[in-house]
């Protein structure tokens, strides 16, 4: 029988706490950083796309080394004058918004079966390995190199198309700059993804608001899988970042994105520039859309750290085994949503 989303839960009239299948004990928390700063989206670096591709010689060299820091101290940053129109994005809220709000049976067309299903739509991250679920749906789309799209809503293909473009564009460019502050030719990332082929999963994640939110979690602590994460969302918090063992608050400048380094990255770059734990809390008012493109190398590639940054006789050893990318996506969806524990089985332990 399948399971009952999370909205047609929270649409239950006079709703007034969480089913128990959805209730994780205080004591059995996983994250156990529980402290919370606010105000961090005044110290998250603010990177501006414009000047590493149109910036003079100056500017470009102070971007790629603002980039660099980005990824090392953080592994996290927003991006500004990032070539994704303002209206674009509103819109591409928007159409989740109404495919979220479709009729329960015409969303079931897309329920996952399996996890190399081009579209999946569902509840929580997966349930069959899961004790407790996340008050989280999700609309997962495989949308490069090859591109799929669901037929409802009306216009969800063609706004999907255009920011899919929009995001491959801007986020190369990322890649280059981020390859050059590794001291790396500018094309060295980029060739060592595969990134012409690259594998981009769109994710529209759906958290209503929750009766209970101290007892439910919208998704736990973990690193993303893939090579950069570009988040969208709407203007609704619940987003935090864990940044010198102390859980952040993000909430993004208007018309930014948020980038944040994932696992694959962490791996080219052996170690140096780290996936950064997140994770998403949920409230009681509101809704919160958040829509992620997931950028990874092609499905077939076979990631390490570039041969360029390690030495086997000094100091600088592989962090990480080689992997083929369809591989590690294979273990991340076979298994529990948790930490970094994918990245932790294929590290070396030296």
């Amino acid at each position: 029988m399948a399971m009952a989303s999370v909205k047609s839960l929270a649409d239950t009239p006079n709703l007034a706490s969480v089913p128990s299948s959805f209730m994780f004990a205080t004591d059995d928390d996983s994250d156990s950083v529980t402290a919370v700063s606010q105000g961090a989206e005044d110290s998250i670096p603010i990177i501006d796309t414009s000047l590493l591709i149109d910036g003079t010689p100056h500017q470009r060299a102070k971007v790629i080394n603002e980039l660099g820091k980005a990824c090392e101290d953080w592994g996290f940053f927003m991006v500004v004058n990032h070539g994704v129109g303002e209206r674009l994005m509103r819109e591409m809220v928007e159409i989740c918004k109404e495919f979220f709000d479709l009729k329960e049976e015409e969303k079931r067309e897309y329920e996952t079966k399996s996890v190399l299903d081009p579209i999946r739509y569902g509840t929580s991250f997966n349930p069959k390995v899961e004790k407790v679920f996340f008050w989280r749906d999700y609309l997962k789309i495989m949308v490069h190199p090859n591109f799929h799209s669901p037929t409802k809503p009306t216009r969800f293909r063609e706004i999907l198309e255009e920011y899919c473009k929009r995001i491959r564009e801007m986020t190369r460019e990322l890649v280059r700059g981020i390859s050059e502050s590794l001291g790396l030719e500018e094309c060295c990332l980029d060739k060592a993804a595969n990134l012409e082929s690259c594998s981009i999963v769109f994710a529209a994640n759906l958290y209503p608001p929750c009766p209970q939110p101290e007892l439910a979690r919208g998704l736990p602590s973990h690193s993303d899988h893939c090579l950069l994460t570009i988040l969208l969302q709407n203007q609704i918090a619940g987003l935090q970042i864990l940044h010198h063992d102390k859980w952040l608050n993000v909430n993004p400048i208007p018309n930014s994105l948020l980038v944040n380094v994932a696992d694959q990255l962490e791996i080219l770059s052996n170690g140096k520039y780290k996936s950064v734990l997140h994770r998403a809390i949920v409230n009681d008012k509101a809704t919160r859309i958040s829509i992620a493109m997931a950028v990874g190398p092609s499905l077939e590639t076979v990631v390490g750290p570039a041969p360029q940054l390690i030495n086997k006789h000094t100091n600088n050893p592989p962090l990480f085994k080689n992997i083929k990318y369809i591989d590690y996506m294979g273990i991340v969806q076979s298994n529990k949503l948790q930490g970094k524990s994918t990245l932790d089985r294929i590290r070396l332990h030296i």
